[in-house]
């Protein structure tokens, strides 16, 4: 990401988008792959949406889904959007205070697969360069 994109926020958007996406196709691989054959498209999006081994997935699907549905909506984009966006998304990848079954299992993931490691990693990069929350004391960003 570069610093016309970093001042840009629904350029921002669009490549945590793209970060979390990449990382949510390949959690869904993976877990498709735990699961073994799955049919066609059609039934495949039904495992997803309702099979109980799926269910951990669908925290992160959801995440997805509402970032292309604000990308869609013509309304500008703010530098809140983009933080409040940050902190739901490092939120889901931080360890929990409790058990959390997304958590637990997405760590599984991270030791398993290479590539979820890997598109892990360009997540946070892209995390790390987006809009920080301000700083009330000093009036700059953290």
């Amino acid at each position: 990401m570069n610093t016309q994109e970093m001042s840009d926020p629904r350029a921002a958007l669009k490549k945590l988008s793209g970060a979390l996406r990449k990382l949510h196709k390949t959690l869904v691989d993976l877990e498709t792959g735990r699961f073994g054959p799955v049919g066609s498209p059609f039934e495949h999006l039904q495992l997803l949406t309702g099979h109980p081994q799926f269910a951990w997935l669908r925290r992160i699907s959801e995440i997805v889904v509402e970032l292309d549905e604000r990308l869609d909506d013509k309304e500008d984009i703010d530098t809140a959007a983009i933080v409040a966006y940050k902190t739901v998304v490092e939120r889901l990848l931080s360890p929990p205070e409790s058990d959390d079954d997304f958590y637990r299992k997405y760590v599984e993931a991270l030791q398993e697969s290479t590539e979820a490691a890997i598109a892990h990693g360009e997540l946070r990069q892209v995390l790390s360069l987006l809009a920080a929350p301000s700083d009330p004391a000093s009036g700059r960003q953290a």
